[in-house]
């Protein structure tokens, strides 16, 4: 380029001044001819802030309008459910809320979904830089050039070099909103991963805790099975002497032997139980497996709740469960998307523009303002005779949407499922733990009345060996019994999506450095929208 002719300068300045004229030309015709010719619909592509596509509107949620058993005192929403925001505190559990701590602090699944945060957010990052000119690239350049003798109009020096640095510029304008629609799905995207964050800690909380409730509920049923092992060898030594007395037949000692051995079973699979919460707490604590009983001690109650709840009504579900928020966040990423397909419909305008020296000699580089090149000019450019691919590739992202669409209805219908077994399930598990209260407390008083009778010798041992078995059986479902009811609370507050607001609030969990920061939540996370 540095060794052109005049003439051949000349000639490229007056291709370049009617090419720029003829080009403005062309796409003020070709963007008269889209707008009022309905190629785009003026109106709408005005309503919608100069964008095609449609505008976001979020899905109906088919959603009940009360709970089922909103009429027992259980269940009653009371006030403002204020409790919800730190629902493990309702077991008034110092060792609960410790490992509830850690565990936020500490638990390998929540960095990740941070994580996602991060990407998300960098993703976004991307999509807004493409508001603004996406070509902005340096170049340098220096060459040793041999042509050609063996061509039509040959170069006089056939050895020569050429050496440039310039600076290019592309613009492309987002006329259609192309860029401004990828923006907008990456802004609920982003609130998407937020969302996901939330519902990690959710479940992370929820699971702490129900990991927590079994370990207590093994080490009670241990203590239980170990205090009748010990009671029934006391049984199994009178048997057996009554035996040796010649009182009794044989019968007497091995039916108080079979329901000692069988109690002495059940602790090898309790002990197992307790090993298998234990291990779990550990991953979910983020440490190696080892032995907690140092941490959690060597025996503890089942953690208590209050009876009465404040579940507030169905339709709060919608705010509080991060997945349902996380399925509406999602529709609305790809309803976005739709508008970035159908602006390959309409014609793409540009700006270039390059600006630079160049020269044969490093030292003429320079040499200003003769060695300076530049260009500068729009661009026009329309995918024409691909309207049925391009087509075909909006119905895709619209296919996409509704599938989402009815993801996100699904979402709400299981989310209110799971919540109505929740709260039947703590109800039924308080009725049925009040029952078999009421029946060991029974089956206490016939093991006592019957002993006292085999020991006068009113019966023999039979009553004796069935009434003990069964007292064994029926405390062991009371224990297991309060721990579903403890269980089944932690549910319900998971299934209306309790937890996750803790994280935000001063005074509560100040989140890891490589997880989500607080600063990094937007309002639309929240799903105001809703």
């Amino acid at each position: 380029m540095g060794r052109s002719e005049k003439t051949g300068e000349g000639a490229r300045d007056w291709n370049r001044r009617n090419g720029r004229r003829s080009c403005g030309r062309l796409c003020f015709v070709s963007a008269v001819l889209c707008l009022f010719t309905g190629g785009c619909g003026l109106g709408e592509w005005a309503r919608n802030g100069f964008k095609v596509g449609p505008n976001y509107k979020p899905p109906p949620a088919p959603i009940a309008s009360h709970w089922i058993d909103y009429q027992r005192p259980e269940t009653q929403p009371v006030g403002q459910p204020e409790e919800l925001k730190h629902w493990w505190r309702v077991f008034d559990d110092p060792v609960l809320n410790s490992l509830i701590s850690d565990a936020y602090h500490q638990n390998m699944s929540l960095r990740v979904a941070g994580e996602r945060i991060t990407e998300a957010r960098a993703v976004r990052g991307i999509a807004v830089g493409n508001l603004f000119p996406q070509e902005q690239d340096v170049t340098a350049t220096y060459a040793a050039v041999k042509s050609s003798d063996r061509t039509a109009n040959p170069l006089g020096d056939q050895w020569f070099r050429d050496a440039n640095v310039g600076f290019n510029v592309g613009w492309e304008i987002d006329f259609w909103g192309r860029f401004r629609r990828a923006v907008e799905s990456a802004d609920a995207n982003l609130d998407a991963s937020i969302a996901d964050y939330d519902d990690v800690v959710v479940v992370l909380l929820s699971d702490v805790a129900a990991n927590y409730i079994q370990y207590r509920t093994f080490q009670e049923r241990l203590v239980l099975a170990r205090r009748n092992v010990q009671i029934q060898e006391a049984a199994y030594q009178l048997a057996s002497d009554t035996f040796r007395l010649g009182r009794a037949t044989e019968r007497d000692p091995q039916q108080a032997k079979q329901v000692l051995e069988q109690t002495r079973s059940l602790i090898p699979d309790l002990e197992t139980g307790l090993r298998r919460a234990n291990n779990a707490l550990c991953v979910l604590l983020g440490i190696p497996t080892q032995e907690l009983a140092g941490r959690l001690g060597e025996s503890g109650m089942i953690p208590v709740g209050q009876p009465r709840l404040s579940l507030g009504i169905p339709a709060d579900l919608l705010r509080r469960r991060p997945d349902v928020r996380r399925a509406e966040r999602q529709a609305a990423a790809q309803s976005a998307l739709i508008g970035v397909a159908k602006a390959d419909l309409y014609p793409r305008f540009s700006l270039l523009g390059s600006v630079g020296v160049e020269a044969q000699e490093l030292g003429d580089l320079f040499h200003t303002p003769g060695s300076m090149v530049a260009f500068g000019g729009p661009k026009f450019q329309w995918n024409i005779l691909n309207y049925g691919r391009i087509e075909n590739a909006v119905k895709v992202q619209e296919a996409r949407f509704q599938q989402l669409f009815y993801s996100f209805q699904q979402v709400v219908l299981n989310a209110n499922r799971e919540a109505e077994n929740a709260i039947v399930a703590y109800a039924k598990s308080l009725d049925r733990a009040r029952y078999l209260g009421d029946s060991v407390t029974a089956a206490q008083r016939v093991v006592q009345i019957t002993n006292d009778q085999y020991k006068q010798g009113a019966v023999d041992f039979t009553p004796v060996f069935i009434f003990e078995a069964a007292l064994t059986s029926q405390e062991d479902a009371l224990a297991q019994a309060r721990g579903d009811i403890a269980l089944n609370l932690v549910d319900l507050y998971r299934s209306v999506g309790g937890g996750w607001e803790a994280q935000v609030e001063p005074g509560g969990f100040i989140a890891p450095p490589t997880t989500a920061p607080t600063g990094c939540r937007s309002s639309a996370g929240r799903s105001d929208t809703l």
